[in-house]
């Protein structure tokens, strides 16, 4: 458990790495066949289960400071794929176990043993790959060789099935055409396209409903510095709009790889005080109006947006909760839930948070819990920081899946946390 006080904080720091380039990174070093470098490192635990699933099948890697070497596998060491709680990992490393003509079990932990699986099971079948899994649900078992050919898949629920895909079928033997349904978050398949192409590897994107992908394609190896955490800066600069002044430092809002740089932008319309540098963003501590903001496409802000709301004068909508259903927790249900602990007024309502902030009133404060949901520990963190009487937060080592410096961090800024 932490205790949050409130606090002012003032001062800088540095984002730490993204862990979902950090993830697309490790598996295209690892497709490659030979050694490559990725630079900027967080050993979030996201990372450091997709650095233990190429080690699974193969890979040597070797961590010095923020550099990870990657060595080219020697041949499959383990046939069960633990992917912990990355969803992204799981669905990604799928495709990618599909290339071998050995049978793979893909599993994972908490809570993302609840999360359904029916679209990688129906799409790898097609794919011509032997794939099962328990009634929709993980464990997956896949047996390849994946084949490649005219495939057809639902990306309402998610991208990630797509990134995997997008990354496996280059290495078939037969040209490939994805055909995509309900594309969500765009900027997630704009990123897995950017990284691919600075590997090497070809995509034809037909208007994002169709991806043609040439077979018989290598990756090209090498050094690769991974992007600061736009989802992690996030809450930092939250927490400066609101109590203090904070610089973060290893972000770039020209980057277009990176959805939650968006933040900057909803920051602005509510009348936040910004400087926006070449790689760092500065904000301080002003007088706030409610926001309306369209969370779809980036559905991580949801948990910084929400702790920014609860400090604005009127009404914030916050549009799009039907992504959040398969988080770590049911997000929005969750927000709901524990930002009414702190004394929020807040309400989940036609596919929006709808969060009703009052001027000169800052939340009460109160015992709330994580649900083991990294980014639900940090909304009420940077929340607490402005509240009346401080924040408990449970299950706070959360954070260690995406963010493991994040408590630190803060209290370098001047935050109180006990």
């Amino acid at each position: 458990m932490k205790y949050i006080k409130p606090s002012v904080i003032n001062g800088s720091v540095t984002a730490p790495a993204s862990k979902s380039m950090m993830q697309r990174a490790i598996a295209a070093c690892f497709l490659s066949g030979k050694r490559c470098k990725l630079s900027n490192s967080t050993l979030c635990n996201d990372s450091l289960s997709a650095i233990s699933v190429i080690e699974k099948l193969g890979a040597s890697v070797s961590i010095v400071d923020r550099e990870l070497i990657i060595f080219p596998s020697s041949g499959i060491r383990e046939k069960i794929l633990n992917c912990g709680e990355s969803g992204l990992a799981f669905r990604m490393f799928s495709p990618i176990a599909s290339l071998y003509d050995s049978e793979i079990m893909l599993t994972g932990e908490g809570s993302l043993l609840r999360r359904p699986v029916d679209m990688i099971e129906k799409a790898l079948i097609r794919a011509g790959v032997q794939c099962s899994s328990s009634s929709g649900f993980p464990p997956v078992t896949v047996k390849g060789p994946l084949k490649g050919g005219v495939l057809d898949i639902d990306a309402g629920v998610t991208s990630q099935l797509l990134t995997g895909l997008l990354m496996a079928l280059p290495l078939c033997d037969t040209d490939s055409t994805v055909r995509v349904n309900d594309l969500k978050s765009r900027p997630y398949i704009d990123m897995t396209l950017q990284l691919l192409g600075e590997f090497g590897i070809v995509i034809i994107n037909r208007d994002y409903s169709e991806f043609y992908i040439k077979s018989g394609q290598e990756y090209s190896p090498g050094e690769y510095n991974v992007e600061g955490d736009w989802s992690g800066a996030s809450f930092l600069l939250v927490a400066g709009a609101v109590c203090g002044s904070v610089t973060v430092n290893n972000i770039s809002y020209s980057s277009t790889l990176q959805a939650d740089r968006l933040i900057v932008d909803v920051l602005k319309d509510c009348g936040a005080d910004l400087r926006v540098g070449d790689d760092f963003v500065t904000v301080n501590k002003s007088e706030l109006a409610g926001f309306s903001f369209d969370a779809t496409d980036c559905p991580d802000l949801f948990p910084p947006l929400a702790a920014l709301a609860v400090n604005c004068d009127g009404t914030s909508k916050i549009t799009g909760t039907d992504r959040l259903v398969y988080k770590e927790s049911n997000r929005a249900v969750t927000l709901v839930e524990e930002f009414k602990k702190m004394g929020a007024d807040i309400a989940l309502a036609d596919n929006m948070l709808i969060i009703k902030g009052t001027k000169g009133r800052s939340p009460d404060g109160g015992n709330t819990d994580s649900r083991n949901d990294h980014r639900i520990a940090m909304a009420c963190a940077v929340a607490g920081l402005n509240s009346s009487n401080g924040v408990y937060i449970n299950n706070c080592r959360a954070v260690a899946k995406s963010y493991p410096d994040f408590f630190d961090d803060i209290k370098k800024l001047g935050a109180e946390v006990q």
